[in-house]
């Protein structure tokens, strides 16, 4: 089993930053994909920005320009540096893992930019 546990969410203004830390307890297999998917009310979640093993990035249209995705694979981390943030990227941010046949997921951290 692993354990991704993230940090970072918050409540801030339109315009503002902030980074979303994810901390994985283990990897079953060295090469794996990391991520950030968020999940507005009463909408499906979406995927924001992914991260291979060997460093290949994938941005959703909607915050290319603004977000970077970054990645220690000795410490197990992804991270999502959030910059010019907008309402509508409030929503839960999820960190997911895969790896192999394995998809993991954490339990979410709350996103609030207010207008």
């Amino acid at each position: 089993q692993v354990q991704l546990v993230e940090s970072g969410g918050g409540l801030v203004q339109a315009g503002g930053s902030l980074r979303l830390s994810c901390a994985a307890s283990r990897f079953i297999f060295s090469i794996n994909t990391m991520g950030w998917y968020r999940q507005a009310p009463g909408k499906q979640r979406e995927l924001v920005s992914t991260m291979t093993s060997r460093s290949s990035t994938n941005y959703a249209d909607s915050v290319k320009g603004r977000f970077t995705i970054s990645r220690d694979n000795a410490k197990k981390m992804v991270y999502l540096q959030m910059n010019s943030l907008k309402p509508d990227d409030t929503g839960v941010y999820y960190c997911n893992l895969k790896s192999g046949s394995f998809d993991y997921w954490g339990q979410g951290t709350q996103v609030t930019v207010s207008s």
